[in-house]
């Protein structure tokens, strides 16, 4: 199913109702700030452990697979009640519909196409990535050598996740309009099948996923083309319900150190962290997820998110030109209360600014 430029309102319309469809059938001392739906003063973050009987559903598998090797499990003051295994944006968004998911991990295009929606959630903690962590995987046999190549191609397309937005930066870059390409509309799940029957000719893939792909394919002629296009934020957001909840977003509050110096020790036992995850729980073999290891930067927590809040907007703005949201301050996305959790929990080498 392709979305022509011309189609790319309807296109938004689809999605729009697709999702209200859905939600009908689911049933410390900080400034203060403010809720998106609402806009009342939230007061500053309780103090103190969570109280007896706190969980969280918490859709953040990584920090899952590094509390107990790291030994930060037992920093663990509430309950998870579960850890489902979502990463796509639409899946947490639903998750998040479902009142069945209290805390995820994604890119920064989840929550903006949540308020598109009218879905309450907000940014609680920031990782910066200053490196590229998609690139486009071709279909077997294409002739797609670089970004140029994607004129008149077939592009997969999820507007609602992290590779959307990658796909129409990189256009840009390019110097393509959207116009100058099919959007095949997608979620990011279906890229691979897409892939492998050309329906599309081209889909953005992370890590190990590509590995996985190429690995297969690339005796067919799939490649890999690379971009310095960079998706530059990793989010932990939670819904409104979640964050009002005072035991809750004490959970949410010591939640937050965790996860970034889980990434600090992942980083520091490179050995441990590929057999854990990129072998054993992604099935890669051990000299791929040594590869792509190799391939990654540095984990960096920032102390001011200015320059999150300004990639965040441009972002939204992308994706308003386009006609896939509609415009939006996405200063209300980000509850600043947390804003210096992550960076102060991890060691000078990991942080960046002062």
């Amino acid at each position: 199913m392709s979305a022509s430029p011309s189609s790319a309102h309807a296109g938004r319309r689809s999605f729009l109702a697709l999702m209200g469809a859905t939600a009908l059938g689911l049933a410390g001392c900080a400034p203060q700030t403010t809720t998106a739906a609402s806009e009342k003063p939230l007061g500053a973050l309780p103090s103190g452990a969570p109280p007896p009987g706190t969980k969280l559903s918490v859709a953040v598998w990584t920090t899952h697979l590094q509390l107990a090797p790291s030994g930060l499990e037992k920093d663990l003051r509430f309950t998870v009640s579960d850890w489902p295994n979502l990463t796509a944006g639409p899946d947490v968004i639903q998750g998040f519909r479902a009142h069945s998911v209290d805390l995820a991990v994604n890119a920064g295009i989840p929550p903006i196409q949540a308020r598109a929606i009218g879905v309450g959630a907000r940014i609680v903690a920031v990782q910066e990535r200053h490196h590229p962590s998609y690139a486009f995987a071709t279909a077997p046999g294409s002739a797609v050598r670089e970004a140029a190549d994607f004129r008149g191609k077939k592009i997969a397309f999820s507007q609602g996740q992290a590779q959307g937005v990658v796909v129409l930066r990189a256009l840009k870059k390019a110097g393509l309009r959207n116009s100058d390409v099919t959007l095949v509309a997608l979620p990011s799940t279906q890229f691979l099948t897409a892939l492998q029957s050309k329906q599309v000719d081209v889909a953005p893939l992370a890590e190990p996923t590509l590995t996985k792909y190429l690995s297969q394919y690339a005796k067919d002629g799939a490649r890999g083309v690379h971009t310095d296009v960079v998706d530059l934020l990793t989010v932990l957001w939670a819904p409104d319900e979640v964050l009002n909840d005072r035991a809750k977003a004490a959970a949410v509050r010591d939640f937050i150190p965790l996860w970034a110096r889980g990434q600090v020790w992942a980083w520091e036992h490179t050995d441990q962290w590929i057999d854990r995850y990129y072998v054993k729980d992604q099935g890669v073999t051990a000299a791929d997820g040594r590869r792509i290891v190799a391939s990654q930067a540095r984990p960096v927590f920032t102390r001011n998110w200015d320059r999150a809040v300004a990639w965040e907007q441009e972002t939204a703005d992308l994706m308003a030109a386009g006609g896939f949201v509609p415009e939006q301050d996405v200063t209300k996305l980000f509850d600043r209360r947390f804003e210096r959790l992550a960076y102060e929990a991890v060691p000078a080498s990991y942080r960046e600014g002062s």
